[in-house]
């Protein structure tokens, strides 16, 4: 009862982080806008009898049409990318897998930079063809990986993930050919390949949501299966677990949360790595509690990274993927050199 009213009281404290510092990054900018001014015009959206701020007003504008959907994208992404990452590191029973191990990332931005080197102008449901090339090879690549990976109706966790670095090098050639030959396209790609949610729009969030609501459900409804993968695969099948099926259905759901994370926002890294083992370390390593509390972490980590994009090279942005990298560089080396004994 004591843990479950700790894990709770995290929860709750975290995700009121979250809504306050997201308040605050909306109120930051070229127009400073106060914070009790941002939250007027949301809640003036909401079904209750306050409408304190003029909807037609320039704050309005701001907020609702730019920087809303922004901050709301972002949080998605990083709720998305932190449960990939925690469930891809479940699955490979690996703390430095992150949701990038199976090629998602370099099948995302093949994707991309394809779409970009033929100068696709193709809309689908409000989405540019960038963005639909790179979550349909993102997930390409994870499904050709997983094809290749399987022997004799099982998939050994080694095999998939050295079949992973093999198929995700030869998407990331093709990422570099498109590059050289991007020419003036080639500062767009190399931005996009570096993250970004400059151009976030109402329509990236209704394409996104979707995946992020029902993977974290598949997630949520498989962790204590995830739990049981823990001690291993004969260990868990000898539980009742049906091991095969349910590494299919994790790796499909954490593939298309990482894949549609990808493709709204182009390649951020190091988020699915970090989050999941500050997680570990509050709450302990059981998914039925590490799944929730990672999604709101990985929102709240990927908002303070992205106000610092916007504001540390204002007026000009700064790619995102240069800040989480940053902070995730040096945390891969350490989890490196405390894992050596165990890679060599």
């Amino acid at each position: 009862m004591k843990r479950f009213i700790r894990e709770s009281a995290v929860f709750l404290l975290i995700s009121l982080a979250l809504i306050i510092v997201s308040i605050i990054s909306m109120g930051i900018g070229a127009v400073p806008i106060p914070a009790g001014e941002v939250a007027g015009v949301i809640l003036s959206h909401l079904p209750i009898p306050t409408s304190p701020y003029d909807l037609d007003s320039i704050t309005h504008t701001i907020i609702w049409d730019i920087r809303l959907p922004r901050t709301i994208l972002t949080i998605l992404v990083g709720a998305a990318l932190a449960t990939s990452g925690g469930v891809m590191q479940g699955f490979f029973q690996n703390p430095m897998a992150d949701p990038y191990i199976v090629g998602i990332s370099a099948g995302a931005a093949m994707g991309a930079t394809t779409a970009f080197a033929l100068d696709l102008d193709i809309w689908f449901l409000g989405l540019s063809a960038v963005s639909v090339c790179a979550f349909v090879c993102a997930l390409t690549v994870t499904f050709t990986v997983y094809a290749l990976s399987r022997r004799r109706g099982r998939v050994a966790t080694g095999t998939l993930l050295l079949t992973g670095i093999a198929v995700g090098s030869l998407a990331a050639s093709v990422t570099s050919f498109f590059l050289v030959m991007g020419g003036e396209d080639q500062r767009t790609i190399l931005f996009w390949l570096m993250g970004s949610f400059s151009s976030s729009r109402w329509d990236h969030i209704l394409m996104l949501l979707p995946y992020v609501t029902i993977g974290l459900t598949v997630v949520l409804i498989f962790s204590r299966d995830l739990n049981v993968l823990l001690l291993g695969d004969e260990q868990a099948a000898q539980l009742g677990i049906n091991v095969e099926r349910v590494k299919l259905i994790l790796l499909v759901a954490s593939s298309c949360l990482a894949a549609s994370a990808v493709a709204v926002s182009g390649v951020i890294g190091f988020v699915g790595l970090i989050v999941p083992h500050l997680v570990r370390l509050i709450v302990g390593p059981d998914y039925r509690t590490l799944t929730p509390l990672a999604a709101v972490t990985g929102g709240l980590l990927l908002i303070l990274a992205d106000t610092a994009a916007r504001t540390v090279m204002a007026p000009a942005e700064m790619p995102i993927g240069i800040i989480t990298t940053v902070l995730g560089g040096p945390f891969f080396l350490y989890l490196l050199h405390r894992q050596r004994h165990r890679l060599f």
